[in-house]
């Protein structure tokens, strides 16, 4: 959420972010009429109210020397029926601003190039080289079947489309590449493990944006009101929701490997099949909270954090920064990961790390204090992948991959396998 303060002072900025991000839905003009109309209305109340009050002791005055008050109880009956209209319309004027409010996007950063979509994203470096095989590569959903484990007519069977049963030595890498990953992320990059809950309710959700924007995308338990959680930046930016940290405490550094559920509402094509668009997938996602001054240096670090697992794996990827139109709603930075995928013959996205600034901090009211008793302050929030798992099995499966249709394990990953070097069923 940004600052009413600042949306009245840049509407200009505003909505020329809007309009970059293709998020035009919240009329800005007319939230800035209703928020003075709000604040005339606000002064108006106080005075009435301060009348109210100035009356009612000249009625206690009166009534204890004996005089007669039926004109002042008279005036303050009108004054609060007036009162009553008032607060009334200042009610319905906060609705309105508060749900406006909850639905404008965060304000990109001036490095964002603009671009209606992916065509107009930057490629900032390329890292690993791609393999080269003397036969025809496979798809990962064809190598993970001739193999036997990987299995979507059983997960079909169970839940449903966009779904997977992974067997044996493709379950094990699942157990794999969360050790390795937080291995490396909570021994190596400093990050603290939690292991959160895997259902948020709604405030969580709201804090981080997911509702309502994307409330299409999500899956609601409407018994309790609980969300199953899309990823696990849900938790982990709601764990200090509604305090206030110490600086001194900043930046804090949280990992944690969770299930992660998606509808994904609108999803078509060739990303439905094998194991890149899934309704149930396996993340080791990362959180920071830090100091404002400090979030866009944190952004670099943190995708220098992502990156680090895809070059303990020895893949191939790339870094993109991305345009405004492919810069999300709660974003004002993004970087996106993307690994070389040989059947597809192209780069897929495999992690993004966003700083959120202070948006999520305001809708969550997480907050800290540079002195003892200083101001509070909102902390930057920023997130990222590190990494989505399945996508991850994809891109091993995929670049990995052998003739004989077996799969060599990188060696970062041997030791999770008793010291093995392939899958072969």
């Amino acid at each position: 959420m940004l600052d009413i303060n600042f949306i009245r002072e840049r509407p200009d900025k505003v909505k020329d972010s809007m309009r970059k991000k293709g998020e035009e839905e919240i009329d800005i003009d007319e939230l800035l009429q209703r928020d003075s109309h709000w604040r005339r209305l606000l002064q108006k109340l106080e005075s009435l109210r301060a009348e109210r009050n100035e009356k009612s002791k000249e009625i206690g005055q009166r009534k204890r020397e004996g005089m007669e008050a039926d004109d002042l109880i008279e005036e303050v009956r009108l004054v609060n029926e007036e009162i009553d209209s008032l607060e009334g319309n200042v009610r319905e004027l906060e609705g309105y601003i508060e749900e406006a409010m909850i639905n404008i996007p965060n304000v990109l950063h001036s490095d964002v190039p603009f671009g209606e979509d992916e065509e107009a994203n930057v490629e900032v470096r390329r890292v690993g080289e791609k393999p080269s095989f003397s036969f025809e590569p496979k798809a990962h959903w064809d190598i993970g079947a001739e193999l036997g484990i990987l299995d979507t007519e059983q997960a079909a069977k169970i839940a449903g489309s966009r779904f997977n049963v992974l067997k044996d030595d493709a379950a094990r890498m699942v157990r794999a590449l969360i050790n390795l990953m937080l291995d490396i992320q909570v021994g190596k990059n400093g990050y603290r493990e939690i292991y959160p809950p895997f259902l948020a309710n709604r405030d969580s959700m709201i804090g981080t944006g997911q509702l309502p924007k994307f409330a299409s995308d999500v899956f609601l338990i409407e018994k309790f009101d609980y969300f199953l959680i899309p990823t696990a930046e849900v938790p982990l930016t709601n764990l200090y929701r509604d305090e206030i940290l110490r600086a001194d405490d900043l930046p804090m550094k949280f990992a944690a490997y969770t299930p992660c559920f998606r509808a994904e509402a609108g999803a078509a094509g060739r990303d439905t099949r094998g194991l890149i668009r899934r309704h149930q997938f396996d993340k080791v996602e990362l959180v920071q909270y830090c100091l404002p001054e400090e979030s866009y240096d944190v952004l670099e670090e943190m995708v220098s954090h992502a990156e680090s697992i895809l070059q303990a794996l020895d893949l191939p990827y790339r870094v993109v920064l991305m345009c405004s139109g492919d810069t999300g709603f709660p974003q004002t930075k993004k970087y996106d990961l993307d690994v070389w995928m040989p059947s597809y013959n192209e780069y897929v996205e495999i992690s993004s790390v966003s700083n959120f600034s202070d948006f999520q901090a305001r809708r969550s009211n997480i907050r800290f204090r540079r002195e003892k008793d200083g101001r509070p302050e909102f902390v930057h929030t920023l997130n990222g992948s590190g990494l989505a798992i399945s996508r991850t099995i994809a891109a091993i499966f995929e670049n990995c991959q052998t003739e004989d249709g077996t799969v060599e394990l990188p060696a970062s990953l041997q030791p999770y396998f008793e010291g093995r070097r392939l899958i072969d069923g």
